[in-house]
């Protein structure tokens, strides 16, 4: 019986993430150049005075957006970097496997935290 635990995610399991993993890089990119566009136009290109949200903001707190969103595009940065070795991972067939206690990482924390190299478990663990 206790042979049946299963040590890694099937191909066609591992097909299903890679779909998903796939889409979530398209669109931290997308979100990554967006934010990339919106610190380094910094109002050059005249949008800014008519956009509402830019009138909103006074002059310090104009810098503070802008360091804020250098801060979410290293995150972002980082995100794709996670994303893209969990493809490395699915092409290994390592994916999913929780790197503390060896045991498949649950689906459902998966689709949610497609990186995760960690299970629940192990999570709880390093508190």
């Amino acid at each position: 019986m206790g042979q049946d635990v299963k040590v890694r995610f099937s191909d066609k399991e591992l097909e299903e993430f890679r779909t998903i993993i796939e889409k979530k890089i398209e669109k931290a990119k997308k979100d990554l150049e967006l934010l990339k566009s919106s610190y380094m136009n910094d109002g050059n290109n005249g949008t800014d005075d008519t956009s509402p949200t830019f009138k909103a903001f006074e002059e310090g707190s104009e810098t503070m957006s802008k360091e804020a969103n250098t801060q979410l595009a290293i995150r972002q940065e980082k995100f794709i970097r996670d994303l893209k070795n969990a493809l490395l991972r699915i092409e290994n067939k390592t994916y999913g496997v929780c790197r503390v206690t060896g045991k498949l990482i649950n689906k459902e924390r998966l689709k949610l935290v497609p990186h995760a190299t960690l299970s629940i478990e192990a999570k709880n663990m390093q508190k």
